[in-house]
């Protein structure tokens, strides 16, 4: 026998966005680390020839949902490329600047 499964029924979601958050934060490092389940991002920002940096957010999240973040980064960075040309990454990075 064949079981009916009912149609999913289609839920608008409402997304909240407070003024401070919209304002959004500036970090040009991040640092990952993982655990079996949870992936931890750090977004650091970090003053050039400065010693000191500091985290602005901390991002605790699934393995799951970090690998559909992955998927979409990638996804609108191949859209941007495409529109505005390649990003150059080239050259130092901010913590190479900061440690010399």
């Amino acid at each position: 026998m064949s079981e009916k499964r009912e149609p999913r029924k289609e839920m608008q979601l409402q997304i909240q966005l407070d003024d401070d958050v919209a304002q959004g934060i500036y970090a040009n490092l991040t640092m990952v680390n993982h655990t079996e389940t949870e992936f931890a991002l750090d977004f650091i920002y970090l003053q050039p020839q400065q010693p000191r940096a500091k985290v602005r957010a901390r991002i605790i999240s699934s393995a799951k949902h970090t690998k559909r973040l992955l998927m979409a980064l990638k996804d609108n960075i191949e859209k941007y490329e495409k529109k505005f040309g390649t990003i150059d990454i080239s050259g130092p990075s901010p913590e190479d600047e900061a440690l010399h």
